[in-house]
Parts: C-alpha cells; sequence; structure tokens
C-alpha cells in the first residue's frame, strides 16, 4: 500500500491569533509517525464558512488520504467544527464518531458532550477530534487500528473487508 497521506486541521480562535499555543497538532502528528505522511498542518479560527472551504481544498486537491482536524466540537455556540465538517462531506462514516465517544465515556462522562462527526468527501476521509492533546492521543488509540484500511477501501484497493 501506497503510504498514507494525512492533513491535520486544528480549529482555535486563540491557536489560530497566537494566544495559545497549540499543543494538540504536535501530539497529533507524533502519533501519526510511521503511519502517515503528514502533509499539512495547519490552524484556522472557528469559521464554519472557512473550516468547510478549508476541508473542500484539501480533498479536491487529491493528494490526502486523511483530514483529521481538532477543535471545534463542545457545545459552545463558536465550536462549529461538526456544522463545517458536515458542510463538506458527501456522506457520513457514523461508526468512527460513535466509536471515539464510547471509548472517551470510559476516560471522562464529558465525552457525551462532543458533537464530533467523521464523514467522506471524494477519496478522503474526515475525522473531527477533540482540541486537547490528551483527548487527541485517547482518541487516536480508536482510529489509527483502522486507518489503513478506511485509506484503502476509499483508494479502490481493498477488495475483501472480512476478517478471516
Amino acid at each position: 500500500m501506497q503510504p498514507i497521506r494525512a492533513a491535520i486541521l486544528i480549529l482555535s480562535d486563540k491557536g489560530f491569533t497566537g494566544e495559545r499555543e497549540d499543543k494538540s497538532g504536535p501530539a497529533l502528528k507524533a502519533l501519526l509517525e510511521g503511519r502517515a505522511e503528514v502533509v499539512s498542518v495547519e490552524i484556522l479560527p472557528d469559521d464554519r464558512e472557512r473550516i468547510s472551504s478549508e476541508l473542500c481544498r484539501l480533498c479536491d486537491g487529491g493528494g490526502v488520504d486523511v483530514v483529521l482536524t481538532s477543535g471545534g466540537t463542545g457545545l459552545a455556540p463558536r465550536d462549529v467544527t461538526p456544522q463545517a465538517t458536515l458542510d463538506a462531506a458527501d456522506y457520513p462514516v457514523p461508526g468512527i464518531a460513535e466509536a471515539i465517544r464510547a471509548r472517551s465515556m470510559l476516560y471522562t462522562d464529558r465525552a457525551m458532550l462532543s458533537r464530533g462527526v467523521a464523514c467522506v468527501r471524494g477519496r478522503t476521509l474526515i475525522v473531527n477530534l477533540p482540541g486537547s492533546p490528551k483527548a487527541v492521543a485517547e482518541c487516536a488509540e480508536v482510529i489509527l487500528p483502522v486507518l489503513g484500511h478506511a485509506v484503502e477501501t476509499l483508494r479502490g484497493d481493498a477488495y475483501e473487508c472480512a476478517r478471516k
């Protein structure tokens, strides 16, 4: 299989303006080491149209297999990542978000307040993760084992999905 090409999109007003140092992006990049080539790391403000537009650009360019977002998945009025992601989506992949929330509930009951989604645009998987480095690591544990198969399937290279 060709290497997985990943983009990381951090969504934070304070991170974008430099008021807060982003730590989830570097944490996510480290977690992907040896599993994916990170081709892009960007920070954007919590702006629905801007996020959706950037997701479309990353997916439609043809060079990214997966976009992992971090931040903007809570209940605050500025938390618009799920809405922006669905604006860019061709179709949802609810099992990923369900699995992330189920695992996160083992660590905190506040996980049920996460609104993160997962979807596909074109041949690119998009997954919303929470904004903290600790939560990013916990959630990455859930998706990393299936990431290769998801990418193979989206590329059209996986012909047998059943496990032996």
